[in-house]
């Protein structure tokens, strides 16, 4: 991955997207060419040297199946957004702006492991399940379904795991800019309100390398 310096993010900035992510893409080479599934992922900071990424997938995926030609990649977004040039103070002054595209990314390389291990699968759905049901008022919880239920659901699906060799991720959030246009760009997402602005407003404000923007 091309990072500039500017959009380098510190070890810390990584570990939080890696840790509140939503679904990211598990691709692998394999003999029969690229595979890739969209997975909800779970970060496991503890395990091996790097951590881990950990899921499931459906037993008739064929991807986990298929042997790994090199390290497994994992493609993880955070908020993503269109930036036009008109949020930018200094358009009025010389029109020597562009559009870009603001964007919170990182790629994570590691070995892919499957673990067809129910009691493995079944404390990983539990852990994926409470973090996105804590914000709920009344969390579902994986022990409420009955258990003939959910030993059925169990056997459809395989575990899989990603243990991180290395991470190369990017957070290009408008900080090659001067101050002015940074605070353009933040009022301009917070005003335009589609999906991601919000969310991509305010990781821009956290990582403005001016004071007065974060």
């Amino acid at each position: 991955m091309y990072v500039p310096k500017h959009f380098a993010p510190d070890e810390a900035a990584v570990h939080d997207l890696l840790a509140h992510h939503g679904a990211s893409d598990l691709i692998t080479m394999t003999p029969h060419g690229l595979l890739a599934t969209l997975l909800p992922f779970e970060y496991d900071p503890d395990a091996g040297e790097h951590g881990a990424l950990i899921g499931h997938m459906a037993r008739g995926n064929s991807q986990w199946r298929e042997p790994v030609q090199g390290e497994a990649l994992v493609i993880v977004r955070g908020p993503e957004a269109y930036v036009t040039p008109s949020w930018y103070a200094t358009k009025a002054e010389h029109h020597q702006v562009v559009p870009t595209w603001n964007y919170v990314i990182a790629h994570v390389y590691g070995e892919l492991v499957v673990h067809d291990d129910p009691a493995w699968i079944k404390a990983q759905m539990r852990r994926l399940t409470d973090r996105h049901e804590a914000a709920n008022a009344v969390p579902w919880s994986v022990d409420q379904a009955p258990a003939p239920y959910l030993e059925k659901r169990l056997r459809g699906v395989v575990g899989v795991e990603v243990v991180i060799h290395r991470v190369e991720a990017k957070f290009k959030l408008s900080q090659n800019q001067p101050r002015q246009n940074i605070e353009g760009v933040v009022t301009g997402l917070e005003a335009r309100g589609r999906s991601h602005d919000a969310a991509l407003a305010a990781a821009v404000r956290a990582h403005s390398p001016h004071p007065s923007t974060s």
